[in-house]
């Protein structure tokens, strides 16, 4: 492992607009009660992560790989369809999935920085954190917002 920087990296993030991905196909319209040990109280907020990816692949080359990502989400959520719908409370307070295949927040952003120049300043606690996360208004909300915000870029 490499020696962190001596000074702070200075880059940019350049974000687009939001935008729902919603299922390539139809989905089911239901309801699905969470589990209690899904709906406690306690467990009522977002948890901010970040990965990295080399984009080396070579079967990529000649492709838009925000098109294919967002391809690929769209066709996981057939599958996986209560992620594009919307918590909503029940009686009691009861948490439930509404199945409603409203999407799953997406924003495609570039940074005028490389994988290679993070180093490993990208180990966690990743101190860029903020830099690339960007707080997406209104999706802070558990109730009636976006299950998932993926946030991509190019770097």
């Amino acid at each position: 492992m490499s020696m962190p920087p001596s000074s702070p990296l200075v880059f940019s993030v350049r974000h687009c607009e939001p935008e729902l991905i919603v299922p390539a196909e139809p989905t089911p319209y239901e309801l699905k009660q969470l589990s209690d040990i899904d709906d406690q109280e306690g467990l009522r907020f977002q948890i901010p992560f970040i990965m990295f990816y080399s984009d080396s692949n070579p079967l990529m080359v000649q492709k838009d790989p925000m098109k294919v990502i967002k391809a690929a989400l769209a066709k996981a959520l057939v599958y996986y369809y209560p992620f594009a719908g919307r918590l909503r409370e029940g009686r009691n307070w009861k948490l439930m999935v509404d199945c409603t295949g409203e999407g799953i927040l997406f924003v495609e952003a570039d940074a005028d920085i490389t994988l290679e120049q993070l180093g490993d300043t990208i180990q966690p606690p990743c101190p860029y954190i903020d830099e690339f996360l960007r707080d997406v208004p209104g999706s802070n909300g558990i109730l009636g917002w976006p299950l998932l915000l993926i946030q991509v870029y190019i770097c």
